[in-house]
Parts: C-alpha cells; structure tokens; sequence
C-alpha cells in the first residue's frame, strides 16, 4: 500500500522550484504542519459551520480572527483579502457560505493602521509599472477613511440580491489595544 508523502518528505525532496519557493518560510511551515497532523483531531468536523457565522476581514498578520473572536474550529467561516473587501470574490463566497453552509450572520472588520490607508492606487501603479516594465492589471483598492469604507463594504454586501436576509454588522479592530468597535451609519 503507497502512503502519502509526510510534509517533511515533501520538503527535503522538492528543491528550489519557481522563483524560490521552497524558501525558509516554506519548509518551517512544513515543519509546523507535521507537528499539527500528529496531534490533529477535526476530521470530523463539519463544513457548515456551527454558529452560522461568516467573517469578513483583513489578511494583515496582526489579525488572528479565530483568537479576536474566541473562534474554535469548525465555527464561522473566515474570508480574508488586502483590506477586508467586499470584493466579488468575497461576495462569491459569502454567497456560498451562507446559501450551501447555513450561515446567517457576517461580521466585517476592518482595523487601524491598515495598509491599505497608506498608498494611492495611481501611484502605486505607476511605481509598479516602472519597476517592472509591465502592468499587472490590478485594482488595489486604498482607501483614505476608515470608518467610511468600512460603511461601504457592510452596504455593499447587504445589497447584493443574495445576501439580502443576512444580518451584516461592520467593527473595527483596533491592533494597539485588541478591542472591536461597531461603526454606526456615517
């Protein structure tokens, strides 16, 4: 019988592969996983989850939605990008999460000092596009207010035509002091 190889296997045996990708972060990651299979205990955890919750966030390292919310696993789905968008992927798969896996409830939270407060599309853009020669063709979606865009994204989901008997609450993460805020109507 042929057993899969262990993710330690994995990483002795790939070498370098397309622009350095089994750099350092790779293999500690690896490394972290054969900890985590050996004591691993969810596979009976189902898909839905259990309290009928999709959150909506941004992907900074600052943020540990699970830890923020007192999160165990196989409880709320967790949608991550740049910004914590209401982009229509994300909507693709809030819609998912909540008309195949039962949830009923999204939580949007955005935080301080996000990086996505700190550029201007354009001149992002024109930065990239001459240290590169090239444009990538992506809209990177800064924004200047906080609170205004978070406003944004909790409209943006409860008006799409799917989403529209979903409950949508917008908070704010503060990173220096660890407490959620709910944001009023602007």
């Amino acid at each position: 019988m042929s057993t899969a190889p262990t993710s330690a296997q994995l990483a002795a045996s790939t070498g370098p592969g397309p622009r350095g990708s089994s750099g350092p972060g790779y293999r500690r990651a690896l490394e972290r996983n054969e900890r985590f299979a050996a004591r691993f205990d969810r596979a009976g955890l189902s898909a839905r989850p259990s309290l009928h919750l999709a959150v909506l966030t941004c992907m900074d390292a600052r943020i540990q939605v699970e830890e923020i919310l007192g999160l165990d696993p196989g409880e709320a789905h967790c949608i991550r990008n740049a910004g914590g968008l209401a982009t229509d992927d994300a909507l693709r798969s809030l819609v998912l999460s909540h008309h195949l896996l039962g949830t009923d409830e999204i939580l949007v939270i955005e935080h301080t000092a996000c990086g996505q407060l700190s550029f201007n599309d354009d001149d992002l853009r024109r930065r990239l596009v001459e240290a590169t020669g090239q444009d990538g063709g992506v809209a990177f979606l800064g924004f200047s207010d906080l609170e205004a865009n978070l406003w944004a994204q909790v409209e943006r989901i409860r008006a799409h035509p799917w989403l529209a008997d979903v409950a949508v609450t917008g908070l704010i993460y503060d990173v220096r002091t660890g407490r959620l805020h709910e944001v009023g109507r602007p």
